[in-house]
């Protein structure tokens, strides 16, 4: 926040770290769901697969999280500027809103990390055996692009026929190479991606926490001091 007579110097930085905060949400969001991998697991996927889903409702709730955090600190600057409780109290509210939707977030990455990774699995599952069953040739140039994309090559299967699968799908140079099982390298891919939003989560569940603290002292400081003005204020009739 601004300099003014209620508060100190030092918070124009909290206003640049709070719109920074929003910016780093807007941009993994958007990585998220244009990244090459994610956006090919995505159009592969059929709508029976929950993935699809997951991965639009995750866009649209970093952005919207985004955009209601910087609108907070926007807001939050200006009442200290003009010394505004409305501002103030819908700086807090717009803080408050964020705080809702990141706590049931966080929580669902919690509870539900297996099935985002099961999901993206099983589609990677799908792609393999159509191919593998020479079902479609549509399907050996969209699991060509899996592979490329992961750096990973065909899968352990139980029917012990991968062989054919990886020569048509695989760089030439992976094809042989051991420890290249795409089912875990998806998941480890995912699991490192899930983990760095967990943080981010975290971090921002943190100074929004804070920011409420700090709007709900603004407003209080501006109510007081609007009453202190008043008084031994006599009108001479």
């Amino acid at each position: 926040f601004p300099c003014t007579q209620l508060l100190p110097c030092k918070s124009l930085p909290e206003t640049l770290l709070f719109q920074l905060l929003g910016l780093s949400i807007a941009t993994l969001s958007t990585v998220t769901h244009y990244g090459l991998r994610f956006t090919l697991i995505s159009n592969v996927s059929l709508d029976s697969n929950a993935y699809k889903v997951i991965h639009h409702t995750a866009f649209y709730f970093g952005i919207c999280l985004s955009m209601t955090l910087i609108l907070a600190a926007l807001l939050s600057s200006a009442a200290t500027v003009q010394e505004s409780q409305c501002l103030t109290a819908t700086g807090f509210f717009c803080f408050a809103l964020a705080f809702c939707g990141l706590i049931p977030a966080a929580c669902w990455r919690y509870t539900h990390s297996m099935e985002v990774e099961d999901s993206m699995m099983d589609v990677y599952d799908f792609v393999y055996e159509e191919v593998r069953r020479n079902t479609s040739s549509f399907r050996r140039h969209e699991l060509t692009a899996i592979h490329e994309a992961f750096l990973c090559c065909g899968k352990h299967s139980p029917f012990g026929d991968t062989t054919n699968v990886e020569n048509k799908t695989c760089p030439p140079d992976q094809v042989h190479d051991e420890g290249q099982d795409c089912l875990q390298e998806i998941q480890d891919f995912l699991k490192k991606h899930m983990d760095f939003v967990f943080l981010l989560l975290g971090i921002t569940i943190g100074f929004t926490v804070y920011g409420m603290f700090l709007t709900s002292f603004l407003w209080f400081s501006i109510h007081f001091s609007s009453n202190l003005y008043r008084k031994g204020k006599y009108i001479l009739r």
